[in-house]
């Protein structure tokens, strides 16, 4: 049953750090956590060094990257035949794990997306200027990459590991999002999205995406969209 390798980006969130680790560590589908501290300044790095399990190991970033410098961090780190991202804060629940792995174990999907967009899960009301945003990037997304996802910006992405291997990712911060989603495409792998209910948090609360992490998720659509056709034909070869 365990077969899920968790990377887990950190920066400052003492406030719900240890309710999200217990969460994914009581998952029955947990092979290991790995919890990227991006530099915290609070008492984040305090919490996590008072934790002791055997499938937990914490990696300590000496400054702050952004996530996609966390994730890649911890991609690389990752042992268990699939790979899941979960933010660090309570807005995505790891008791839907067996919806996201489930196409995965069932071989019918290599990537698997949970949508906060697909049916009908609960969802705290919150910014309608995010829900445009996030769609608009989506539809963007798609039209480069010939998906039709319903949720690109998904934190909950679970992946075979050779699908990781399959290419290396670049960004730093949000942008990995769509240059994750540009280079799955671009592979030909077989992607599936699963419903996900969502309790999003204010700006008050810790949320850190803003505009200009849009402006760049744009930016990056287009950056990566171009390495499509050679990544196939890679791919085919092999």
């Amino acid at each position: 049953m365990p077969c899920l390798s968790v990377v887990m980006p950190c920066y400052n969130e003492e406030r719900t750090i240890l309710a999200v680790v217990k969460a994914v560590l009581d998952s029955p589908y947990t092979h290991e956590l790995i919890v990227v501290d991006d530099g915290s300044t609070d008492g984040t790095r305090e919490l996590l060094a008072g934790l002791s399990d055997p499938r937990l190991r914490v990696l300590l970033q000496p400054v702050n990257q952004g996530k996609g410098a966390a994730l890649r961090r911890g991609f690389a780190e990752a042992q268990g035949p699939y790979v899941v991202v979960q933010d660090a804060d309570l807005e995505y629940d790891p008791q839907e794990y067996p919806d996201l792995v489930g196409p995965l174990l069932a071989d019918k999907a290599d990537v698997v997306y949970g949508s906060r967009f697909l049916g009908g899960r609960p969802h705290r009301v919150l910014y309608f200027w995010h829900s445009v945003g996030n769609k608009a990037l989506t539809t963007v997304s798609n039209v480069f990459t010939n998906l039709n996802l319903t949720d690109m910006e998904t934190c909950y992405k679970v992946m075979r590991r050779e699908v990781l291997d399959s290419f290396t990712l670049e960004e730093n911060r949000f942008g990995i999002e769509p240059e994750m989603t540009a280079k799955i495409a671009a592979g030909g792998w077989r992607v599936y999205e699963v419903g996900i209910s969502y309790s999003g948090r204010t700006y008050d609360e810790g949320k850190k995406i803003g505009w200009k992490d849009a402006f760049r998720a744009f930016y990056c659509i287009v950056r990566y969209s171009h390495l499509g056709e050679s990544m196939k034909r890679r791919r085919q070869r092999a």
